[in-house]
């Protein structure tokens, strides 16, 4: 191809991208920014989690107030902003809120608020991340996305239609918008993974490339985030069947050498720290006081070696990683020095994924007090853990 056409072709993808834009009603001029692996982590930022809003429901119809909480406002998200976070990402479940096939159309109210929540942090300039979440829980009432189950077929081509709509609603947003394939996919069962289920995933991975690449627009460059199983680090650096889709649609002006495709996993380890809801285990790391509240495993050596893994596995490679949920629960109730280690956690969860290429985005649930990962009152917005978030941002500037 001689220069004349290599500029020929440049200027009108320049131009399609623009009307993709101008149709979605978002800036024009950001379509054509594009970011390499180390470059998009660093503008990412701090991240927050939205969760417990959007993939929420009642009996398999998602809505965002089903599980206590109130409506999603713009105030919220811009006091996120103004705490100092730099990305949010907005799990989203559909459920029920799917049709039959063979369209498995989307409901339209329900997508036309998905938007406008994005677009209170998008129009802020933040980095988003929109998955698809509950729909892959066994125990969810009407969740589908099963790796495990019989049907197959019908599983992937729902899967491929919802994606297919949604890339399409959101083609002419920038890379601030970047999509997640899944949440936490795998049989339900903790223990090793099992076949044919991880090949099923890393074929739901390779439908979502492939569709929201050939949906067009800013999608044929756009970052997406994929996980392995359960967003387990071992399950996915190990030799245990995770395989990287390809990208074989992507948009042709994207250099040989970059990628376009991020790595997904969670960090709540140890589980008797971050997750477990009772007082037994309250504190975390070298700073710990009791030895008797301190778990056995887990401390900052263990989160080390696997963010190492996870940065040796793919990072270098140039697929970048989100650590897309981490974080402790609140167990203040029974040692009333349990914040300080949860800010500690925090801080050496985000310093350390920092040193290995990561990014990171704190698990906030909504819910305050006793076994909460809140750091927004999400009625008034106001924040209630600001040694946590203060922490956050220390361990961001800490390397």
């Amino acid at each position: 191809m001689t220069s004349r056409a290599t500029k020929l072709r440049s200027v009108l993808l320049a131009a399609a991208l623009a009307v993709t834009a101008t149709v979605s009603g978002v800036n024009p001029a950001a379509a054509a920014e594009q970011l390499n692996a180390s470059q998009i982590v660093a503008d990412m930022g701090a991240g927050w989690n939205l969760g417990n809003q959007l993939e929420a429901n009642a009996n398999g119809v998602p809505g965002e107030t089903a599980w206590g909480l109130p409506a999603v406002t713009q105030a919220l998200i811009d006091k996120v902003k103004a705490a100092g976070f730099k990305t949010v990402r907005i799990p989203v479940s559909y459920l029920n809120y799917i049709g039959a096939g063979p369209g498995y159309q989307i409901n339209a109210a329900w997508l036309n608020r998905i938007q406008q929540v994005v677009d209170y942090a998008y129009k802020r300039g933040l980095y988003v991340l929109i998955n698809m979440h509950g729909d892959g829980y066994k125990s969810i009432n009407g969740a589908w996305l099963i790796c495990d189950a019989g049907d197959q077929a019908t599983i992937k081509a729902k899967y491929q239609k919802v994606w297919q709509q949604v890339a399409t609603r959101f083609a002419g947003y920038d890379q601030h918008l970047v999509m997640e394939a899944m949440n936490e996919e795998f049989d339900g069962q903790y223990g090793t993974p099992t076949q044919p289920c991880y090949s099923n995933i890393n074929a739901y991975n390779q439908i979502f490339v492939d569709t929201v690449r050939k949906t067009g627009g800013n999608n044929t460059a756009r970052w997406l985030l994929v996980a392995g199983w359960n967003t387990n680090i071992d399950y996915t650096t190990g030799n245990y069947g995770f395989v990287v889709p390809s990208d074989q649609f992507r948009s042709p002006s994207i250099p040989a050498a970059e990628k376009r495709i991020m790595i997904s996993v969670h960090y709540y380890s140890p589980w008797d720290f971050a997750g477990e809801e009772n007082g037994t285990i309250t504190q975390w790391g070298r700073g710990a006081t009791n030895p008797a509240k301190k778990s056995t495993w887990g401390q900052e050596d263990y989160l080390d070696a696997q963010l190492k893994l996870v940065r040796d596995t793919f990072v270098s490679k140039g697929y970048p990683a989100v650590v897309g949920e981490y974080g402790s629960i609140d167990k203040s109730a029974f040692d009333s020095s349990n914040n300080r280690y949860r800010a500690d956690f925090a801080r050496a969860v985000v310093s350390t994924a920092k040193k290995y290429g990561a990014a990171t985005v704190y698990w906030d649930n909504g819910n305050n007090g006793q076994y909460g990962f809140g750091l927004f009152d999400r009625r008034s917005s106001a924040v209630t853990h600001q040694g946590v978030i203060d922490a956050i941002m220390g361990g961001l500037a800490s390397r």
